[in-house]
């Protein structure tokens, strides 16, 4: 080969163009695959988590507001109805880059203590959207909406269906 032929298979750092000490050199090859692109989560996906999560804790009937509840139990009725919504109804969530404040409105069951059963949710709710999502929640604000009384009829039960 020519002196001319070798110097065009050189890096500007002298290195052989193609060679492993290249890539290695630029990045390439042993790169983060986490720096090799940008994740995206949407608001929908951090409220479903939490709306999961604080359904899970125990003295939690229900979320959302009594309109959104009669709306959503409406919807999940109706043939072709989003049931997937429901997972959400009751929460809102502002998404950033690298953190998440969360709004929850639940409904919660008579007797139980509501400051226990809203330091349960607020637990949950981080523990799970840190851990699925990997964003750090700076606020979990939760307004009780409703309290459950044990005479009352559910807006979601079924039992009155003229159909079983």
């Amino acid at each position: 080969m020519t002196e001319n032929t070798q110097q065009q298979r050189k890096n500007p750092d002298g290195s052989d163009r193609g060679s492993t000490d290249a890539l290695n050199k630029q990045g390439g090859a042993h790169r983060d695959p986490a720096s090799r692109g940008r994740t995206t989560i949407a608001d929908g996906v951090v409220e479903k988590i939490a709306g999961l999560a604080a359904r899970d804790v125990v003295g939690v009937h229900a979320m959302g507001s009594g309109a959104s509840r009669t709306l959503g139990a409406m919807r999940d009725r109706v043939p072709g109805g989003n049931s997937s919504k429901s997972a959400a109804r009751g929460v809102k969530a502002e998404v950033g880059e690298v953190q998440a404040a969360i709004d929850l409105e639940i409904v919660v069951e008579y007797g139980e203590s509501i400051g226990k059963v809203t330091r349960d949710v607020r637990k949950n709710v981080i523990t799970a959207v840190e851990r699925m999502a990997g964003l750090e929640v700076v606020e979990v604000n939760i307004s009780v909406t409703d309290v459950k009384l044990p005479d009352e009829d559910d807006d979601d039960d079924d039992s009155d269906s003229r159909v079983q």
